[in-house]
């Protein structure tokens, strides 16, 4: 017989699409064993078999799964068909699976092929863009900084963070994964698809699956990845003539009287002209390297992976580094026909180098854009206060303490120095996984039992040296005379901490087709367990700051010793159920019940319960819709449900005590009556799939309403000097439509897909306190409240309608007001109450901090060995309190400007909308809608252009696939926000790092 070696058989062939392109990389089997193999990159294929009469198994992913007899042939070409019918995925929910065809919850699986062509670090960031509904946010631009995920709006002033479940264990955190090792991502949007996790789901459900082990041959994939980053959009500043001549117009326009020092301080040799924005960003780069290795046989299948991630931001001097290391292990094994156990380990470790990235203290960028130009960056070496330990210039042109020229030019630091002598390590190791056991019961192995322990254990280290330099301005204490006066005295801070969760989970499942009917029914329960410990220290005054010298020992031991511990625990148990029933392929409806008992509530509370209930009409399965041969699916939801909120102190609820000499006074009243968050959802929604689903279209609309939201009350003088109490008082709604669109066409040589989703939100607080009618966001200064009828943290302040031209619009306008400070050139702020008087009774509503309207479009594309993808991304209707351009253009020190100001009000008629530069209040002081921006955006995030090497592959036995591409980030940003980027979590913006546009050049490779 042809082809037969030691009395086996050849067979070959060629596996195609149903247009006729070859299909690379088909898993070949015959059935009922490990023998196989897979086709080249002209989808051939050779595999030894003992004869032919066995039935070999094609699968590939996007395609249906076929199996064919041989009949006696040595070849047999395959035609795969395309899996056209969505609808029937598998989606995983809760604590089991579902056809996609009997969701009847706003669920929405994401494509995990446009989230592979993300290139970044963190699995959120890779969300962006991709879901409707769902909102991902950068805090900042610096390597490592947290990323902000928003289900459907914001429903509480505490935690709306959404929960994530990995592998079956839940996590308030996703930043450690490795985004190449994940298989599938599902966001469970409504209260039918996340009551199942009760307590911690009002926020929103991210499931979450890794990749295993695949039987058949073993494959080792390797990708690795580097490239650049640079600041973009950076604003325009003044140079050093533009700087004088504008603070000697700002001196003249205060009206000071005597000599203008500026004036006679114009051509001085000792000046620079220094860009300090220039001078601070720098390229930055990154690199990711990946290996993992999948195989197995029936019984045992194996992933194995590994994962360097390297990011060095764009700031100078490589202190904003952030890495990663990643090892991951997924075995699972059958042990016996129904007994199935596995094990998902993953180790990681994190390393970052944080530096201020949100013009907190010491504000880096803050003072890259403050700092006047005229000052160099660095000492000149005949300076007698130079040294090479610190040759940055502080105070300038210092000669000693009695001769600075602080008043005039000296409001800021050096941003090059405080970027070099930062040094402030973060350090964390997890380990994350679960280990598990299944055995399937009944002949047909339609119930099953699972166990599932899961285990979050991560140790943290923080250590920050705060080094003293600079000039000595004569100040600070006696024990400290002689030093620099930033970080006086130098001075190392120290914490480490841990914290372990356990989560055991423990579910029966059944599953059955019965005739026309089928049930998927669910019961479980799960103990969740966690604690946490920490511990800290910090000294002063080190003889020695070389890095060998770090460390708490050899600071000073008299004065400022400082040091801490403490710890705390919390624990849930839940009892939880779920069934689908669905009849006929047209009516489905799904009940969903969990009970949770939480340790961060008094006993009397310790319960609650959440339920949902969800229905589905299939339209397009009934009779009267067949002859309809476009349409391929249409399917009406709507769904109720409660979800909760545990996410607050852990001991909240107890009084808490403090000693005061020999007596213990009461320092917070505690409330046993505290209770869940609760959070009540109604959805409905809309599927529809025409011409075999090659368009596909999802819409929903939702109602949000979360109620006994945790207010802090103070209480009455007369209770004594104690913290506020939380109480249940308040109440958010969000509602808004979400809509998703595919388009797809994979049966010719140009292959093509499109996915477009948008939402819009509306938000509103609709319930506070009586004793509180007023929350004021401390984190925004004071720009930012919450009041009934208002979405949550909007801004507040005076309206401004443009710029005093001449004195007489003054006192037409300001009749009310004896002396009116007003100039001509000032902000001129609208008089709401029509009195004649600019006050407190003036303030309005300005902004809204939420977006109203947020959207994304994924295009992918393949053409022979070329592929090209592209995401846009945007948000719309959002604003931002730009206090980077109140302290830069409008502030009365004399800091550096952008060039907007040289088109400020210089007399009568010059400008309508920028007011007069001034050393003295122009308005400017005032909290206004003059710095509250539009932080609508649209933004082209990722761009990537590929290439598959067939030919090399073709003529190589060694590959089996090659892949090449060049890919780019934050390419371009259409936006009307004057700050450095309108991508911000925070409310006010004092100069946050920014997104920075990345190039990028990889391979991906298979062996």
């Amino acid at each position: 017989m042809t082809g037969a070696v030691f009395g086996q058989v050849s067979v070959t062939g060629t596996v195609t699409d149903e247009s006729g392109t070859t299909l690379p990389g088909v898993t070949v089997v015959v059935s009922g064993t490990t023998n196989g193999t897979i086709t080249d990159v002209n989808g051939k294929y050779a595999l030894q078999v003992e004869n032919t009469n066995v039935s070999l198994e094609f699968s590939f992913v996007g395609y249906q799964k076929q199996t064919i007899s041989l009949n006696g042939k040595s070849v047999l070409n395959v035609e795969m068909k395309e899996e056209k019918k969505q609808i029937d995925e598998v989606v995983i929910v809760g604590y089991s699976a579902q056809k996609k065809a009997t969701l009847t919850g706003a669920v929405a699986p994401v494509n995990i092929a446009d989230v592979d062509k993300r290139k970044v670090g963190d699995l959120a960031q890779a969300l962006q863009g991709q879901v409707a509904g769902v909102q991902v946010t950068s805090s900042t631009g610096a390597p490592g900084d947290a990323v902000n995920i928003r289900i459907r709006g914001e429903g509480t002033i505490g935690n709306n963070n959404p929960l994530y479940v990995i592998d079956g264990v839940p996590s308030r955190d996703i930043s450690f994964l490795n985004p190449s090792d994940i298989k599938s991502m599902t966001v469970l949007k409504d209260a039918s698809a996340a009551a199942i996790y009760g307590a911690r789901a009002a926020g929103g459900v991210i499931v979450i699956t890794t990749k295993e082990g695949i039987k058949g041959k073993s494959t080792l994939d390797v990708s690795y990845y580097t490239g650049i980053q640079k600041v973009a959009n950076l604003p325009h500043m003044l140079n050093a003539q533009q700087y004088m001549n504008v603070v000697e117009e700002a001196w003249n326009n205060a009206g000071y009287s005597g000599t203008n020092p500026y004036t006679a301080d114009k051509g001085r040799s000792d000046f620079a002209n220094t860009n300090w924005l220039d001078a601070l960003f720098e390229l930055g780069h990154s690199q990711n390297a990946q290996v993992t290795a999948t195989g197995g046989n029936n019984k045992v299948q194996y992933l194995l992976s590994a994962n360097y991630y390297g990011n060095d931001g764009i700031v100078v001097y490589n202190n904003d580094k952030y890495q990663r290391i990643n090892f991951r292990s997924n075995i699972s094994a059958n042990l016996t026909e129904r007994l199935k156990v596995g094990s998902n380990l993953l180790l990681s470790y994190v390393i970052q180098d944080a530096l201020s990235s949100k013009g907190d203290e010491p504000g880096i960028i803050r003072h890259a854009m403050i700092r006047p130009p005229i000052i160099p960056i660095y000492k000149d070496p005949s300076d007698p206060t130079w040294s090479a330990q610190d040759p940055f210039t502080d105070l300038p042109f210092y000669k000693n303490k009695d001769s600075f020229e602080s008043n005039k030019y000296e409001w800021s630091q050096n941003p090059i120095a405080l970027a070099y002598f930062t040094d402030d390590v973060r350090s964390y190791y997890k380990t994350f996984g679960n280990l598990y056991a299944e055995y399937a019961f009944l002949g047909d192995k339609s119930l099953k039992f699972k166990t599932n322990l899961g285990v979050d254990l991560t140790f943290s280290h923080n250590k920050a040296f705060h080094q003293n330099f600079g000039d000595d301005d004569g100040s600070g204490s006696s024990l400290d005379q002689g030093l620099g006066r930033q970080n006086r005295p130098s001075t190392l801070n120290e914490d480490r901490g841990e914290e372990i969760t356990f989560t055991w989970d423990n579910t029966l499942n059944y599953v059955k087709d019965l005739g026309k009917s089928s049930i998927n029914a669910l019961v479980g329960s799960e103990f969740i367990t966690n604690h946490s410990s920490s511990i800290s220290g910090s000294r002063a005054r080190y003889d020695y700051t070389g890095k060998n010298f770090r460390y708490l020992d050899f600071g000073g031991t008299q004065y400022d010793v400082w040091n801490g511990g403490s710890a705390a625990e919390w624990a849930l148990f839940s009892l939880f159920g779920s069934a689908t029933y669905s009849y006929d392929s047209k009516y489905m409806v799904t009940a969903n019940f969990r009970a949770d008992a939480s340790s961060r509530f008094a006993q009397n509370n310790r319960w609650g319960y959440f339920p949902s209930i969800s229905a589905g009409w299939k339209l397009s399965n009934e009779d009267f819709m067949k002859d309809l041969t476009w349409l391929s699916d249409l399917k009406l939801r709507a769904s109720v449900g409660q979800l909760g909120n545990q996410e607050i102190d852990n001991y909240a609820y107890l009084t808490l005590l403090r000693k005061s000499g020999d007596s213990y006074l009461i320092s917070r009243y505690g409330n046993p009556d505290l209770k869940w968050e609760t959070t009540t959802q109604y959805n409905y929604g809309l599927d529809l799939g025409l011409l075999s689903n090659k368009i596909y279209f999802t819409a929903d609309y939702f109602i949000k309403n979360t109620t006994d939201i945790l207010l802090p009350i103070s209480l009455p003088s007369i209770a004594g000097d104690v913290s506020p109490t939380y109480v249940n008082a308040g109440a958010v709604t969000n509602k808004g439509f979400e809509f998703a669109l595919t388009l797809r066409n994979s049966e010719h040589q140009f292959k093509y897909n499109v996915n477009l989703n948008l939402a819009t939100l509306k938000n509103e607080v609709t319930k506070l306190h009586p004793n509180l009618p007023m929350i004021i966001n401390a984190a925004s200064k004071g720009v930012a409240r919450t009041v009934v009828g208002q979405p949550l943290n909007s801004y507040y302040g005076y309206v401004m309608e443009g710029i005093y031209q001449n004195t007489q619009e003054i006192q037409q306008q300001l009749y009310g007001t004896a002396n009116p400070t007003a100039q001509p050139g000032d902000i001129r702020f609208k008089d709401l109450n029509g009195d004649g008087v600019i006050n407190d009774k003036d303030r309005t509503f300005i902004g809204n901090s939420i977006p109203k309207l947020t959207y994304g479009m994924n295009l992918t594309g393949e053409y022979k060995g070329f592929d090209l993808s592209l995401l846009f991304q945007g948000v719309h209707g959002v604003d931002r309190y730009n206090d980077g351009k109140k302290i830069v253009d409008y502030d009365t020190r004399p800091f550096n400007y952008t060039t907007r100001v040289l088109s400020a009000w210089h007399g009568e008629g010059t400008s309508n909308t920028i007011p007069r530069v001034s050393f003295t209040d122009n308005g400017s002081s005032k909290i206004s809608s003059v710095f509250v921006e539009d932080a609508s955006y649209f933004r082209l995030k990722n761009v990537e252009l590929g290439y598959t090497f067939k030919q090399l592959m073709q003529r190589s036995k060694t590959f089996k696939n090659l892949r090449a591409y060049v890919s780019a980030q934050n390419v371009f940003t259409v936006t009307k926000y004057t700050g450095l980027d309108p991508e911000s979590t925070d409310l006010i913006d004092m100069g946050t790092y920014p997104q920075s546009r990345a190039f990028i050049l990889g391979v991906d490779v298979k062996f």
